[in-house]
């Protein structure tokens, strides 16, 4: 059974930091490109960052700069390192990981930024 669970999210003040972490199980987790989405109330879910399998990495351009997608293969995780979060950084934030014809979603972890 494939699991991603997310967890670190919940308040932060405006200029504050916070780190993401999604931990797999049930997937060749160094096969999979990892990514975060976000989504926002009544937007679309978007991409945030990605890693691939081989460690390439890309960002949406509202968070180059303040965020840090990395992952760790001997833990089957992988993590978003979020820092200056404004407001317009609140949404649910989820977890993706992809292969092939393969593709699976955590159950996503809320951040809340506000004062």
């Amino acid at each position: 059974q494939v699991q991603l669970v997310e967890s670190g999210g919940g308040l932060v003040q405006p200029g504050g930091s916070r780190r993401l972490s999604c931990a797999t199980s049930g997937i060749i987790f160094s096969n999979y490109a990892m990514a975060w989405y976000r989504q926002a109330p009544g937007k679309q879910r978007e991409l945030v960052a990605a890693v691939s399998s081989g460690g390439s990495i890309n960002y949406a351009d509202s968070v180059k700069g303040r965020f840090t997608i990395s992952r760790d293969n001997a833990k089957n995780t992988v993590y978003l390192q979020m820092n200056s979060l404004t407001p317009e950084d609140t949404a649910v934030y989820y977890c993706n990981a992809q292969w092939i014809g393969y593709q699976y979603w955590g159950q996503g972890t809320q951040v809340t930024v506000s004062s």
